[in-house]
């Protein structure tokens, strides 16, 4: 191991650069198939994105629905109460941006599930893939941080999940493809574009 990286987040997890000299692996031990066709590694290597996608989409969903979890439960303890039947400006201002990052939680929940669900079912999901990372990567960031805003002071503590949370949230708006990328393919999709046709 050359070193091990010091993280942002998702510090439970080691991050290390390796460097292998003079290793030779047994066929028996390689991953796929031994007959490597090279015009079809690179389209074989984004498919398989279209399964991973959605897992990371799923991640990014469970740590939103932590922290909102936890800061319903702080406002609570603070007195203030979410009334689903009211509208929501005559409601105090912490619970109209708490009703805000459920909106935008809900959203990426219920593309994850599809883009889920196609990949269960061996139904092409390229689009779907990309569109379950890019809202869930950017709703995950997007309301851990709220999260900790509406905790106030204590949610800039260790006492608390809530920084942890916004701190892992921050590599699953990366892994497996940024914004950029997801947005790019999603373009792709849409347009019936090629990746010649549309960088």
């Amino acid at each position: 191991m050359v070193r091990l990286e010091d993280k942002l987040g998702i510090r439970a997890s080691d991050t290390a650069n390796l460097r292998l000299d003079n290793v030779r692996v047994p066929a028996v031990n390689l991953l796929g198939s031994p007959d490597i066709d090279p015009d079809r590694s690179f389209a074989g290597v984004m498919q398989t994105f279209d399964n991973t996608r959605p897992l990371v989409a799923a991640m990014a969903v469970g740590v939103a629905r932590a922290a909102l979890d936890e800061t319903r439960r702080l406002l609570s303890e603070a007195g203030v109460e979410i009334d689903y039947d009211r509208p929501t400006a005559r409601q105090p201002g912490a619970v109209a941006a708490f009703l805000a990052a459920e909106a935008d939680y809900e959203a990426a929940h219920l593309l994850t599930l599809r883009a889920a669900w196609m990949a269960d079912n061996a139904t092409p999901n390229s689009l779907e893939a990309s569109m379950a990372k890019a809202k869930a990567g950017r709703m995950a960031t997007d309301v851990t941080l709220r999260c900790v805003a509406l905790a106030g002071s204590l949610g800039y503590t260790e006492d608390l999940l809530l920084e942890k949370w916004a701190r892992d949230a921050k590599i699953l708006d990366i892994f497996e493809g940024t914004q950029q990328i997801q947005q790019l393919i999603i373009a792709r999709r849409l347009l019936g574009k090629s990746s010649q046709e549309l960088r």
